[in-house]
């Protein structure tokens, strides 16, 4: 297993059918339960070793998924309310090293993933497909994006880091 890809990468071709839209919804709606039972019972030594071997420390992974969800709400928010926006990329190797990622409680971060998380489902509970085939732009990838297509990605994006802490547990048996 590639220990950066302990899920594989997100992978989807084709139409986004609406049973398709439901499943990741409900990932992104899971998310902030499974986040918090990946780290359920670890010290704070615990969550200073990495997943893997040059990897973020535990901790860094939880804050990482606060910092990159909070970015793709807004970016969701965005495409629904102007034309394909262009979206502003962020370093997030280098929010991942700033001293709230590095040193902070994960508590922080996993109640900002609970309220964001409700709020972004209610939100996405609301869409309609001509909301889900809106674009955004991404000046760094230089790709232009649909909604339905991002939210599979952040489906994926949550489940890939949570099993990034969990399958560091099962591998030191933590």
């Amino acid at each position: 297993m590639d220990l950066r890809y302990p899920i594989g990468s997100f992978v989807h071709t084709g139409e986004v059918t609406p049973e398709q839209r439901k499943q990741w919804i409900q990932d992104i709606a899971e998310l902030p339960e499974r986040a918090r039972e990946a780290v359920k019972g670890l010290s704070e030594e615990q969550l200073r070793l990495p997943y893997r071997e040059g990897g973020w420390m535990l901790k860094q992974v939880i804050h990482h998924m606060a910092d990159s969800h909070m970015n793709s709400m807004v970016r969701f928010k965005l495409a629904l309310t102007e034309d394909n926006p262009t979206i502003r990329p962020y370093y997030e190797e280098r929010w991942a090293e700033l001293s709230d990622s590095r040193e902070l409680d994960v508590e922080l971060s996993l109640q900002i993933l609970d309220a964001l998380h409700r709020r972004w489902v209610a939100l996405l509970d609301t869409l309609t497909d001509a909301d889900y085939a809106k674009t955004f732009y991404h000046p760094a990838s230089k790709e232009t994006t649909r909604l339905d297509y991002n939210l599979g990605v952040y489906a994926w994006h949550g489940r890939h880091h949570v099993a990034h802490i969990t399958s560091l547990r099962s591998r030191l048996g933590i």
